[in-house]
């Protein structure tokens, strides 16, 4: 099947983590899939797409749709994930990663494996792009936790960001650090070092925890 032929049906989405998401096909990339779902453009890495159907009339017809937003980018063009993170930088976005929780603020920088994202709630993330799940701009008149400008700095760290997301972690060595949003207590603790693909962390205890560097999703300082 060519899949440039299904744009413009209704499908439902399996992603990684056994969510759900149904919707018209709007567009396809190289690595990128983009979905209407009534309310929402979503960018769907395919990487985490673990397989789709068509969906049924009476499933279609359970689809309420609004005013359609404008995409963030050029139907004229051949979509990709770096791309639509290059044309989503400075809007108010919602992403999902991890933990079963969504993430609101805005793009800062795009790294080559990763990208740095300002959270009204977390501050300064580093989001690992392998781990990225979907993406969400806002619509013009929304706005994260309904805050004003005064709370959305433009430029909310002094820190220089690495090229990659193995170094910039090597860079927070002897800070105190939150992988993966704080699923579990494991996650949380003073980075002492990286060695051979694995993080030694040490606890609230003094006990080091090793965490697979390929197994990290996002990064935040306390």
């Amino acid at each position: 099947m060519n899949l440039k032929n299904i744009r413009g049906r209704y499908i439902k989405v399996e992603i990684s983590g056994k969510k759900f998401i149904s919707g018209l096909l709007v567009d396809i990339g190289s690595d990128l899939w983009v979905i209407f779902n009534g309310y929402d453009y979503l960018y769907i890495p395919i990487v985490h797409i673990q397989n789709w159907q068509f969906l049924k009339q009476d499933e279609i017809d359970e689809i309420n749709f609004n005013d359609e937003p404008t995409p963030i980018y050029n139907h004229n063009e051949e979509i990709s994930l770096r791309k639509t993170l290059t044309s989503a930088k400075g809007i108010f976005t919602e992403i999902y990663v991890t933990s079963n929780q969504a993430l609101h603020g805005y793009i800062i920088s795009i790294m080559n494996n990763y990208f740095v994202f300002y959270s009204p709630i977390y501050k300064t993330m580093f989001i690992s792009l392998n781990h990225l799940k979907w993406l969400i701009p806002y619509t013009n008149n929304q706005r994260p936790y309904g805050l004003s400008n005064a709370s959305l700095p433009v430029n909310p760290s002094s820190i220089s960001f690495a090229r990659s997301f193995e170094v910039q972690i090597e860079k927070l060595v002897g800070e105190l650090i939150v992988f993966n949003i704080g699923e579990n207590e494991n996650v949380i603790g003073k980075i002492q070092g990286i060695k051979n693909n694995f993080v030694e962390l040490i606890s609230a205890k003094e006990d080091p925890v090793y965490l697979n560097l390929q197994h990290i999703k996002t990064v935040h300082m306390t």
